[in-house]
């Protein structure tokens, strides 16, 4: 059976790792560290504080907030 493209904020990873030069557990560990906060401001942090576009820093803050919840 082949592999199934990977879905969701999920799928950003690679090109978020690629972009900003840092492992994708580097960049959840931060948003880690700042919670609990509120979605938007950790997204906003991310654009303010790393240079981040919307959509990898939105991927990385709702994949580490699914991942706090189960």
């Amino acid at each position: 059976m082949p592999d199934e493209p990977t879905k969701g904020p999920a799928s950003y990873f690679p090109s978020i790792e690629k972009r900003y030069g840092r492992p994708i557990a580097a960049w959840q560990q931060l948003v880690r560290e700042r919670l609990p906060a509120k979605h938007m401001d950790l997204v906003a942090m991310l654009k303010a504080d790393h240079g981040m576009g919307h959509g990898h820093a939105n991927a990385i803050v709702a994949h580490v907030l699914a991942a706090q919840k189960s």
